[in-house]
């Protein structure tokens, strides 16, 4: 299947390691241009050194996103240079940095990166005719998840806020979809750790699994990337949940 994507331009958040990582990996594979940010110097440097090899443009450089202020600027900077957006993933989350208890770290991150980003994009995606945002949510979300924390309920904010986000937008050609992954295993992040810090947990949790695995970044990314695609073109206010059957909720 042609996803339609060589040439546009995408811009995504938090794509130096986990699921946007491997989502900014296809779209450069796809033959897109892309920019990034991330915390990690280190980490963008490698991932631009990887991406450039498909051929596209590529801007990935360090940023805190928590200055609210430098990333509105970075985002306007980056569809500049990028001469445009067709697509917005804003992926960068505090759970990345282990914060997923911190009401204000999610809350900044999580909430106000999603729709500082949103609001300042939308302008270049109704140029481009064809424009799609795939926001970040997670199973945490809709359903009950070890305890009651700003992650959580937060994730579940964004859902919603995706949803209410499509119908606005929709009438100037802009697609908004939501993506739930549950929990997902990759090298430096959180169930990794928690394999070693909370063992109990890891196994229970790798024991609810319907397909009997954890999923991958890779896995995550690929759904992102489809919806972000013209071969999606008549899906928008949709949530995806990618979780291998962990939640057990039937889904209307």
């Amino acid at each position: 299947m042609d996803l339609g994507l060589k040439g546009k331009k995408v811009i995504l958040t938090g794509g130096s390691r986990g699921i946007g990582r491997a989502a900014v990996e296809i779209f450069a594979e796809e033959g897109c241009d892309v920019a990034f940010f991330s915390r990690n110097a280190d980490q963008v440097a490698e991932t631009v050194e990887v991406l450039s090899r498909h051929g596209g443009k590529v801007i990935g450089e360090p940023l805190d996103m928590l200055d609210h202020e430098a990333y509105v600027a970075w985002l306007k900077s980056a569809a500049d240079r990028l001469g445009g957006c067709d697509i917005f993933v804003p992926g960068a989350s505090a759970s990345g940095s282990g914060a997923t208890g911190d009401w204000e770290a999610c809350f900044n991150a999580d909430i106000k990166g999603t729709v500082l980003g949103c609001e300042t994009l939308v302008p270049y995606l109704e140029k481009s005719g064809e424009g799609a945002i795939v926001i970040m949510g997670s199973t945490a979300g809709t359903e009950t998840f070890i305890v009651p924390q700003a992650f959580n309920a937060l994730k579940a904010a964004l859902i919603a806020y995706s949803g209410q986000l499509g119908q606005q937008v929709g009438p100037q050609g802009i697609r908004v979809n939501c993506v739930s992954p549950g929990p997902i295993k990759f090298p430096g992040g959180n169930w990794e750790a928690l394999q070693q810090l909370a063992p109990e947990l890891h196994d229970a949790t790798e024991a609810a699994f319907a397909l009997g695995r954890w999923g991958g970044a890779a896995e995550v990314a690929k759904t992102i990337v489809f919806l972000a695609s013209s071969a999606s073109s008549y899906t928008t206010g949709t949530n995806v949940i990618v979780d291998g059957g962990y939640t057990k909720r039937i889904q209307f």
